[in-house]
């Protein structure tokens, strides 16, 4: 990890730009640490860093108020990175069957969520350990938001990582419901009950599938963009319960 900048937010916060190998990422620590803060890795959809800053940001300021160190890294293909095989045909068929009004395809969705989730998840595991060799990060580990499917494969195979806020906003492989029956953490689910951009019944089922005890469903009105700002304290909330 070899950090490129560094500044002062106005409330304090230390923000600090960083390269692993060749992925750019962000970390984020509150004004003052008493001791090693417990770590929020913080997912976004593959939009690129930059486009989704503000709203990282915005997230990562949260996490430092309630005392935690926040961190994103850019996904495979987006921003400056190399784009992924065969990730635009994909985007392309996407966009041909939801203008025609059909279901997704079973074929289109793998195509476009399983390569990122086999090239992401590692990439976060390796910047979980650069994160976690730092003495002002000690653990224990959030991940909270993102492309649902990274959170599950995380979920399966980080046992660093240990409580979720998962939102259901994205497609979803047929397969990623059975890694769902292997997710045992403590998980807080986020669903825009009127997402146009997202299947309903199937955000349902895959909360179903879910084989954590302790998994919550916090269902609102209105679309994609529409969380309601105590959606997102009760998910706070819930990490200052299970990371504290």
């Amino acid at each position: 990890m070899h950090f490129t900048s560094e500044q002062r937010l106005d409330d304090g916060v230390l923000e600090r730009e960083f390269t692993l190998g060749e992925i750019p990422g962000i970390l984020w620590t509150p004004a003052s640490l008493p001791a090693p803060a417990p770590l929020i890795l913080l997912g976004h959809p593959p939009l690129g860093l930059r486009r989704m800053y503000p709203r990282l940001a915005e997230r990562a300021r949260q996490a430092a108020a309630d005392g935690f160190a926040a961190a994103t890294v850019e996904l495979p293909g987006s921003g400056d990175r190399p784009p992924l095989a065969g990730a635009e045909q994909a985007r392309a068929d996407l966009r041909r069957a939801l203008e025609a009004g059909g279901p997704v395809d079973d074929g289109i969705i793998d195509a476009l969520v399983l390569p990122l989730v086999e090239e992401s998840v590692p990439e976060w595991r390796a910047a979980l350990d650069a994160l976690l060799s730092l003495p002002e990060i000690g653990g224990p580990v959030g991940y909270s938001g993102g492309v649902i499917s990274i959170g599950i494969r995380l979920a399966v195979v980080e046992p660093r990582v240990s409580a979720a806020v998962l939102f259901a906003g994205s497609l979803v492989p047929a397969t990623m419901f059975e890694e769902a029956r292997r997710v045992t953490i403590p998980l807080h689910v986020l669903l825009q009950w009127d997402d146009e951009g997202n299947d309903r019944q199937a955000a349902l089922d895959l909360f179903d599938a879910f084989g954590s005890e302790e998994k919550t469903l916090h269902a609102n009105m209105g679309g994609h963009t529409g969380v309601p700002r105590f959606a997102g304290d009760a998910a706070a909330r819930f990490f200052t319960r299970h990371l504290k």
